[in-house]
């Protein structure tokens, strides 16, 4: 019950570090469903691991994603201090996989392309960011510290480090010059 403990603190101290408008451990603590979700999804998944309880675990995690508007199956594996902004309409599917340090925004997919058995969706390295409505569609990877844009729809591999954007993504490597995240104050932003 530690390990479980230690983790939902590790998501708490996560979310508070990541979200700017966060005040307080306490306000994240009462009012972030992307936070409730996971810590329900923690709980669901060690239902999952065990014998019997599977479908115990999918309707714990049914009702998370009722409270929360966030659906994470219970098979999933999701790593450490995963951080899901805003939340609503976030779906991240069976045999999805998840690194640690990750973020998502709202209305993201890691989603499957097929109805077979197996492997069939995505897996997302450590510090990988996934923008507002995006979706990541079948059992590609994404690299260690890869980002992907807003409204994306990646199907292809993400090499680490590098930027996808569009329909269908393309992928750009980061470069100095062209980075993904923009500062509002940034002046670049207005020339």
């Amino acid at each position: 019950m530690t390990t479980l403990l230690s983790a939902l603190r590790e998501d708490l101290d996560a979310a508070r570090r990541r979200d700017p408008a966060a005040r307080s451990l306490v306000e994240v603590a009462l009012v972030y469903p992307g936070l409730h979700a996971v810590w329900t999804y923690r709980v669901a998944h060690r239902m999952w691991r065990r014998p019997g309880l599977q479908f115990p675990a999918r309707l714990v995690s049914q009702l998370a994603r009722a409270v929360t508007g966030v659906e994470i199956h219970p098979g999933a594996r999701l790593g450490r201090r995963l951080f899901i902004d805003h939340g609503m309409g976030v779906v991240i599917g069976e045999t999805a996989e998840v690194g640690d340090d990750v973020v998502l925004f709202h209305g993201s997919t890691l989603g499957g392309k097929s109805m077979r058995k197996g492997k069939r969706h995505p897996t997302l390295g450590d510090g990988v960011v996934v923008g507002a409505g995006a979706k990541v569609l079948g059992p590609v990877w994404v690299g260690d510290g890869a980002q992907i844009g807003a409204n994306a729809v990646v199907i292809h591999d993400v090499p680490p480090g590098a930027i996808a954007v569009g329909v269908p993504a393309t992928i750009r490597l980061r470069t100095p010059a062209a980075p993904f995240d923009v500062e509002v104050d940034d002046p670049a932003i207005y020339i």
